[in-house]
């Protein structure tokens, strides 16, 4: 029997559609900056955490562009630290680390992805995302970009695959 299990985070509460969903796919209302890793490792299997975690978060988009970028940016570094936890403590936005104080509930700041693992992180395009692959790059076998062929050539979002996350 598979013990793989999709949990989906949004802000707002999503409906798991059941013609292509069975119960191992379930939902969580949630604010990410504010949820605490331990919570999230509670909803995986065997409470080990998860395999792979996908993170396509975006930002409510302004339009300006330089304001999106540096959310979308601040997203991508969450998503990092519920990955590695404390092992991307050489975060170097402050901004970051007084949020991601706010968002650990226990001393435990492991990070719910396993070793081995692998963390795909959806961005928009700015000269700050190079440090979140910089941060990356020492944690994984492998960081790499991705702009998806599909993607329309007026988006500015791209893809950051890390894989096999080093134990």
């Amino acid at each position: 029997m598979c013990e793989e299990q999709n949990v989906g985070f949004a802000e707002q509460k999503v409906k798991v559609p059941s013609l292509h969903c069975d119960s191992r796919v379930q939902t969580v209302s949630a604010d990410v900056m504010k949820l605490p890793k331990q919570q999230v490792r509670e909803l995986s299997p065997k409470k080990k955490g998860f395999s792979v975690i996908l993170s396509d978060m975006c930002p409510s988009v302004s339009g300006i562009t330089s304001r999106d970028a540096a959310l979308s940016f601040e997203l991508g570094m969450r998503a990092l630290d519920l990955a590695v936890g404390s092992r991307a403590a050489n975060i170097p936005d402050d901004n970051f680390q007084k949020e991601e104080e706010s968002c650990t509930s226990a001393p435990d700041d492991n990070g719910v992805l396993q070793p081995r693992g692998h963390l795909v992180i959806k961005l928009l395009e700015s000269e700050d995302i190079r440090e979140l692959n910089q941060i990356c790059r020492p944690l994984f076998k492998k960081a790499s970009w991705l702009r998806p062929k599909a993607t329309r050539s007026s988006s500015r979002e791209i893809y950051l695959i890390c894989q096999d996350l080093q134990s």
